[in-house]
């Protein structure tokens, strides 16, 4: 009988009848991370004369929810905790590959595709909390019934391009700094490292903002649709 292990892809481990692969273990090693620094930092948290940490983790939390409101100025809290926690998921998890012996989680197509799973209902879940399932879901028939194909078809296109999108950054992120690796050995020049920290980064805010402007866009749409109606009454 032949060994499941050989079957197995590399770094990946077997637990009972099931193979672990190594995205999966890098992914739940990063939620560890971000769980014991949200615990560590709540149970330091000072009221007055915060510390250099504390200051610099509530000016990012600020940032977050400034680009957050800017956007949706009357649901940003609402909004914000899925926003910011994809953020700094998404900047823990492209910078990972900087570590060795570790490969970025959003290099993996799954991830990115679960990602991108996420922001899909995200959208849906958010419209429907904002104006209701019959109202959220009358938008696809307006002003037309055959429009609906379209806003389907719509709707899993964007999903799918914020997938491939992430996963095809990433890829081809890795493999540059692979190559300059090879080239260059461990002597790898500190500026093109801090272009990889920057490109990672950059890729991290860009897949959050679009699911932002996402979200956004299936709770103002219905605002819109809903202050269209008042006026035709």
């Amino acid at each position: 009988m032949p060994d499941e292990r050989n079957f197995l892809e590399p770094g990946a481990i077997l637990i009972g009848p099931f193979g672990v692969s190594e995205t999966v273990i890098t992914t739940w090693g990063i939620m560890l991370v971000l769980w014991l620094l949200c615990l560590v930092f709540i149970r330091r948290l000072k009221l007055e004369q915060p510390g250099p940490v504390q200051t610099a983790v509530e000016y990012l939390i600020l940032a977050i929810e400034r680009a957050v409101t800017d956007i949706l100025p009357q649901q940003g809290r609402q909004v914000l905790p899925f926003i910011a926690t994809l953020w700094l998921f998404l900047a823990i998890a492209n910078l990972s590959g900087l570590v060795p012996g570790l490969s970025a989680p959003t290099r993996d197509l799954s991830t990115t595709s679960a990602l991108a799973a996420l922001v899909f209902l995200s959208v849906h879940w958010f419209g429907i909390r904002s104006q209701g399932l019959r109202h959220y879901l009358a938008h696809y028939v307006r002003p037309s019934p055959i429009l609906l194909p379209f806003h389907i078809i719509g709707e899993i296109t964007r999903t799918l391009a914020l997938a491939i999108r992430l996963f095809g950054n990433m890829m081809s992120l890795e493999m540059a700094a692979l190559l300059v690796l090879l080239v260059a050995g461990f002597l790898v020049p500190v500026p093109i490292l801090m272009l990889h920290v920057v490109e990672a980064l950059v890729q991290a805010y860009l897949f959050g903002m679009l699911a932002l402007i996402y979200v956004a866009s299936g709770i103002q749409s219905q605002q819109t649709e809903s202050l269209q109606e008042k006026r035709n009454v």
